[in-house]
């Protein structure tokens, strides 16, 4: 494509994932006791529907990124150990989202939901890009 006309792209998301996890800084943080986080994910792919007739690619799973999988991966990682930060829990998930190499850039955002009484949840936001987190070899 040109610069007027950049390639399509494919937002891709899984949202309000909520899992129980072994998080926080803090020592009764680390007592074993899961706590409810909440994930949000999405991320951008290149899409090749306009490479086909009509602007409709077929209907077949493999030209898209697996978000169960990504899913299952996901609560694996969570499910295996303490992570101190809500900053860390969010760089892995984004790593997770990356290892696909179709997908191009990643927006994650891990929210703590029993931090305060008074809020709602408290958590962070990240986006990471493929190029940078996976540089090009060579």
């Amino acid at each position: 494509m040109t610069a007027e006309h950049p390639d399509p792209l494919r937002r891709v998301f899984v949202r309000d994932l909520v899992l129980q996890a072994s998080i926080g800084v803090y020592p009764e943080e680390k007592t074993g006791e899961r706590q409810p986080v909440r994930i949000n994910i999405s991320f951008e792919m290149r899409d090749d529907g306009l490479d086909h007739p009509g602007g409709v690619g077929p209907d077949d799973v493999g030209r898209v990124v697996d978000y169960d999988g990504l899913a299952r991966r996901i609560r694996a990682f969570v499910g295996r150990s303490h992570v101190e930060l809500v900053e860390t829990m969010a760089e892995q998930i984004a790593r997770l989202t990356l290892q696909d190499p179709r997908v191009i850039s990643t927006r994650i955002r891990v929210e703590k939901l029993a931090v305060f009484k008074d809020a709602a949840a408290a958590g962070v936001e990240i986006q990471r890009f493929r190029d940078k987190v996976f540089p090009p070899q060579g």
